[in-house]
């Protein structure tokens, strides 16, 4: 067989590997996809009434809805990568990929498993929520099939950038606990961005940590799209930070999986 071939056939391998891990250990991705969920009924449930009048929006919390689902789909992304970047520090410090270096299998399909896996599992846990804010109110009328399709795409590449920068936080992780709080950023940036309150709400010491980081494009376009709404340049901004973070954590990943262990 080809390199190629080899190569292809090691990485479906490492993924069948991880997404059996991911089913027969579901607690991990559980816990994960329960924050978002919770603050999801939060915002809703109790703050929705009051988020909307602050926001022009009445008394009807409908409106609030329409804007905050967004901001928990991106939320849900950076949650379920935490998991991957315990997923690699475990295998790191179990001994496992020691073992995997010994023996004759394509070394970057070990990473391509974990990237692959993740991706999907992001785009899963981001559907389970979505069907939670359906449940809860949300809707979608405006919105056209091709921007449908190109909100599919768009948390694909943010789960995509996201997964490689959590690979590469648990590749230099020493144990779990660790990488877990290493990627502890990917949870708290969606906090502190527009995805529960616009940006020009925000105090003007503030407004800058929300606005020049990754996940205000990315929430701004999401709710575009999926509101049928303009995007204006946030979805430039959302494609060139995917871009860049996933060049990023690509080369931090392969560069520290290259290295002997010591």
């Amino acid at each position: 067989m080809s390199t190629l071939t080899l190569a292809v056939r090691d990485a479906h391998t490492m993924l069948r590997r991880n997404l059996l891990h991911a089913r027969r250990y579901p607690s991990l991705t559980l816990n994960l996809l329960l924050t978002p969920v919770m603050m999801l009924l939060l915002f809703v449930y109790v703050f929705g009434d009051v988020m909307s009048a602050g926001m022009g929006g009445g008394a009807d919390r409908s409106a609030y809805i329409a804007y905050v689902v967004p901001g928990i789909l991106m939320m849900t992304v950076g949650g379920t990568v935490v998991g991957t970047a315990v997923s690699v520090s475990n295998d790191m410090t179990e001994g496992i990929v020691a073992r995997f270096r010994t023996m004759a299998i394509h070394r970057p399909s070990i990473l391509v498993g974990h990237v692959v896996g993740s991706v999907l599992q992001c785009l899963m846990s981001v559907l389970l929520v979505g069907a939670v804010a359906v449940a809860v109110g949300f809707r979608s009328t405006d919105a056209t099939a091709l921007e449908w399709l190109a909100a599919f795409g768009l948390t694909a590449l943010v789960a995509l950038a996201l997964t490689w920068i959590a690979v590469g936080m648990g590749l230099v992780s020493p144990n779990a606990e660790a990488a877990s709080n290493n990627a502890l950023p990917l949870v708290v940036l969606p906090l502190i961005s527009s995805a529960f309150v616009p940006v020009d709400s925000m105090p003007g010491w503030f407004r800058p940590i929300a606005e020049y980081q990754p996940f205000t494009p990315a929430i701004e376009t999401l709710r575009g799209l999926l509101l049928g709404t303009g995007i204006g340049h946030n979805g430039w901004l959302a494609l060139a930070w995917c871009a860049a973070l996933t060049v990023l954590g690509y080369l931090w990943s392969t560069k520290t999986f290259r290295k002997d262990p010591k």
